[in-house]
């Protein structure tokens, strides 16, 4: 698959997580909906209400639209825009994890719960005790120990933090200045909280330093990933407003992580979100653009394409269809 395919027509889609289960692809996207909102940098243009999800039985097979899995009004503690989700299997449970602004307008990190890969999701009564930001990934690192991702700059909330405490007078660091940093902590046994106090997600560069809050072309902006690959650790992201997929390589979950390169060049629409998963043989690159919806950045929709590496494990870079802003 050279071509990438896009997946869903009937709806705006974005942001998409898959997974294999059950021999089966199942996509957690985001839901695009027009809000009528003006679009402006901290997002409140993507006002997204529900989840779909969605399956496949074969990379170029039929796409099947299970529905609404959960719905804003179904979650006891929610304000507004659920954002970017990801899913987990664990002891015949399946979990869903999603950001959603509180009522206070502060993005917290919920969970919603199920027996079937497709939902529907029942959300706990509360989010995540202290999760903030946006963007959850979650990796299955064996049987027995799963690794939550998160954060986002910019409408993502994530440059309020500092050390996981809300900070006064929030701002991105200064140029000169280590990049922020998406966040990682192990979840507990029962997949519902953090087992200990998120950290940082180190990447550094061809020295051994850590990326500047200026490198805007590799530094952290939103969107982690996390996948293994012959035993190394790649962990992916967006670089937000250089319109990038990056990634970085390490030897263990927590990192830290050397910059390897880029994934995925721009693609029409401001926004790049994706996942990266092996299936049949095969890795594949999940993602989205806004061609569709005639370049809308709110309105995108989801697609997939093969994602190859060099013999050394390198990513080979695939071009977006975009241009470089």
């Amino acid at each position: 698959m050279k071509t990438p395919r896009y997946l869903v027509k009937d709806l705006y889609t974005a942001d998409p997580s898959a997974h294999v289960f059950n021999g089966k692809i199942y996509i957690y996207p985001s839901h695009d909906v027009e809000s009528g909102i003006p679009e402006n940098d901290n997002g409140d243009h993507f006002d997204m209400r529900d989840y779909h999800i969605f399956s496949m039985d074969s990379i170029d097979g039929e796409v099947t639209d299970h529905g609404v899995a959960l719905d804003v009004k179904d979650i006891p503690w929610a304000g507004r825009q659920l954002w970017a989700p990801d899913a987990a299997y664990k002891d015949g449970k399946y979990y869903l994890y999603f950001p959603l602004k509180d009522k206070n307008d502060i993005f917290r990190i919920g969970v919603a719960v199920s027996d079937k890969p497709e939902g529907p999701f029942v959300p706990e009564s509360d989010p995540i005790k202290g999760s903030f930001t946006i963007d959850p990934a979650v990796l299955q690192d064996n049987d027995k120990d799963y690794y939550i991702y998160f954060g986002g700059l910019w409408g993502g909330q994530l440059q309020r933090y500092r050390n996981n405490k809300a900070i006064e007078n929030p701002a991105e660091p200064a140029d000169n200045e280590d990049a922020l940093c998406a966040r990682v902590a192990k979840l507990s046994d029962d997949m519902l909280q953090f087992d200990e106090e998120p950290r940082d997600v180190l990447i550094l560069d061809e020295n051994g330093k850590p990326l500047t809050a200026g490198d805007h072309d590799r530094r952290y902006f939103e969107g982690p990933w996390m996948h293994k690959y012959n035993g190394k650790y790649y962990f992916s992201y967006s670089t937000g407003n250089t319109h990038k997929l990056c990634y970085a390589i390490g030897d263990n979950p927590y990192g830290p992580f050397i910059y390897g390169g880029v994934i995925l060049t721009p693609v029409v629409g401001w926004t790049t979100h994706h996942s990266i998963v092996e299936f049949q043989g095969k890795w594949y690159l999940f993602h989205h653009d806004s061609v569709p919806s005639g370049g809308k950045t709110w309105l995108r929709s989801i697609k997939v394409v093969e994602l190859e590496y060099n013999e050394d494990g390198t990513i080979k870079t695939i071009d977006g269809g975009g241009e470089d802003k």
